[in-house]
């Protein structure tokens, strides 16, 4: 399952069983040069300390670290803002 990309096993296991830094290379979809995205993922994860402050984090605090630009910025916010608007609506939904 190593040899994996975080996308082939969402696609193969479900979304459930990929680690936070799984699911946040899904979204990044690029490293940087010289670092994988898998190793962007984990140092972002580790840098914040969670997702939540990793999700939250204003733009000085991304400035030190390779990689993470305006475009990837953009990306983590509106992975955080679409969570936001999708928590209450799922308060709704009878299963």
């Amino acid at each position: 399952m190593e040899s994996m990309s975080p996308r082939e096993k969402l696609q193969q296991m479900g979304a459930e069983k990929l680690s936070d830094a799984e699911l946040l290379a899904i979204f990044l979809r690029t490293g940087s040069a010289g670092h994988n995205v898998m190793a962007l993922a984990h140092q972002l994860l580790q840098e914040f300390d969670s997702l939540y402050s990793l999700m939250t984090a204003k733009k000085a605090a991304y400035s030190k670290i390779k990689g993470v630009g305006d475009a990837k910025l953009a990306q983590l916010h509106a992975i955080a803002e679409l969570a936001k608007r999708f928590l209450p609506a799922s308060w709704h939904v009878k299963v």
